[in-house]
């Protein structure tokens, strides 16, 4: 290959300069910038990184001086970057040499990893990257240090909007030796508290909902919260709700991985959607076995009348000296089959998404924050819709108070509170499963089994939205990245 001259190279920079000035008017700023790291497939964020560091005037924009001198300075760079790829020395690099490099440099990406990077790089189809590949690909990227570089991966993490039978980050194994999945775990579990919080009320008007025989509207409940409680008691019931994603979160990645391994045997390979789902599944079921006492608790203390509990111990005293230990795993067989529906369609519908937008798009190419919302809040809605009538039948087992002296008669917890709707006596035999859900179809109708769905739809864009808004804050300040 023939040297490129001064002039050229000059000339080069000169036409790409043009290309980048959007407006014409011998500047480029973010907008110009974002514009073209979109069409090449890179993420937009970086074009603030690069007018920052080429910018040396600080005036906010960079001029074609100044753009010259630094594109330069970062061609040179990542002629020695390549070179400490290009192992033989032949101009070229091939994905062994990458993965070689990589591996040298203390980088430990798996193979699947460094086959998307490579086939990105390699426009040409000769399944080696040469140095002006390379230069395309990261010419305008903010650095040229290698580890930097690979920051381009985006890292996809399931948003906590308060629904707990999601499918656990696949983390890579850089991420698991590096303990950087500890850091996307931490910034969930703040992600998912502030989230829950901010849609506490909602959450406990549809708990109301749920345990109600007759058809209420949520004004009614709102009213009767506030004139039961005050504004506080709007709140009912979040404490342990909030208290519960941290041992829930580390439970389920936990068995996540155990069960990834079982799966994989000893092959380090990706795993397909399907046993994704499998996976994510027998971790939801170990994680709700283990935390669903507290579950049981968050329904009882949200159902709660003032004053009946002093708090959360006072409340699991009274339950279990009233009822014994096996109420607090009332409703665990409808809560265990939900996660097959909403863990299975809640994946299915996300990876398709993303699949769709990828087929569009370059793997690079970081996806928009309003599609983002979007899929997490279309998968979720969906898979709500499908498992909803098991979490209401388990709700309302969860709410049921039998005495471990008689079993003759048992109450809603809370129903006898709420004066808009008088809930009978149900006979002892009307507390399993099967017989929650016949009796909703003969008393409520099909519509019955859907009861308070109303408020979990209008909470999941803004607990979407805020958690992911808290997660990108959480996730740069603990040094790792949402994409």
């Amino acid at each position: 290959m023939t040297p490129e001259s001064v002039e050229d190279m000059e000339e080069r920079y000169s036409e790409l300069f043009k290309k980048l000035d959007k407006g014409r008017d011998g500047r480029i700023d973010i907008k110009d910038l974002a514009a073209e790291l979109k069409e090449l497939g890179v993420c937009e964020s970086y074009a603030e990184k690069f007018i920052k560091k080429s910018d040396a005037n600080k005036s906010g924009d960079v001029g074609l001086g100044e753009f010259v001198n630094y594109v330069r300075e970062h061609e040179k760079n990542l002629r020695i970057q390549f070179s400490t790829l290009d192992k033989n020395k032949d101009g070229k690099v091939d994905l062994e040499e990458m993965i070689i490099a990589f591996k040298e440099l203390g980088i430990k990406m798996e193979r699947d990893e460094a086959l998307k990077l490579f086939n990105r790089m390699d426009q040409d189809g000769s399944l080696n990257i040469s140095f002006n590949e390379w230069r395309d690909f990261l010419l305008l990227a903010p650095s040229d240090n290698i580890h930097d570089i690979i920051k381009y991966w985006r890292h996809s993490t399931y948003l906590d909007i308060g629904e707990d039978l999601n499918v656990p980050d696949d983390f890579t194994q850089t991420e698991m030796e590096t303990g950087r999945w500890w850091r996307h775990l931490v910034a969930g579990a703040l992600a998912g508290a502030v989230s829950r919080t901010s849609t506490a009320p909602l959450d406990r008007i549809k708990v109301l909902l749920q345990v109600q025989s007759t058809k209420q509207r949520i004004s009614d409940c709102f009213s009767y919260m506030l004139k039961e409680g005050g504004v506080k008691s709007l709140w009912r019931g979040n404490g342990i709700n909030v208290l519960k994603i941290a041992p829930e979160s580390a439970i389920k990645f936990a068995a996540y991985e155990q069960v990834k391994r079982f799966i994989r045997g000893p092959d380090n390979r990706p795993m397909s959607i399907f046993e994704r789902f499998v996976a994510g599944a027998c971790a939801g079921c170990v994680s709700q076995t283990a935390i669903y006492p507290l579950e049981v608790l968050k329904t009882r203390l949200a159902l709660r009348k003032t004053g009946q509990y002093a708090g959360m111990l006072d409340a699991a005293k009274k339950i279990y000296a009233g009822e014994g230990l096996r109420s607090f795993y009332r409703g665990y067989i409808p809560n265990v089959l939900g996660i097959i529906p909403y863990a299975g369609i809640d994946l299915a519908v996300y990876e398709t998404l993303k699949k769709n937008y990828l087929s569009q798009h370059t793997e690079q190419e970081a996806p928009q924050i309003w599609l983002l919302l979007a899929c997490g809040s279309a998968s979720s809605t969906l898979g709500q819709v499908c498992s909803y009538p098991l979490a209401l039948v388990r709700t309302r087992l969860q709410a049921q108070a039998v005495s471990k002296t008689t079993n003759l008669n048992l109450n809603v917890v809370g129903l006898n509170s709420v004066p808009f709707a008088s809930q009978p006596k149900l006979p002892s035999k009307d507390y399993t499963m099967t017989s929650v859900f016949k009796r909703i179809i003969r008393t409520e109708g099909f519509a019955g089994l859907y009861r308070g769905i109303t408020p979990n739809f209008i909470k999941v864009l803004p607990a979407v939205s805020i958690s992911y808004v808290v997660y990108e804050y959480s996730s740069n300040k603990l040094g790792v990245n949402m994409t």
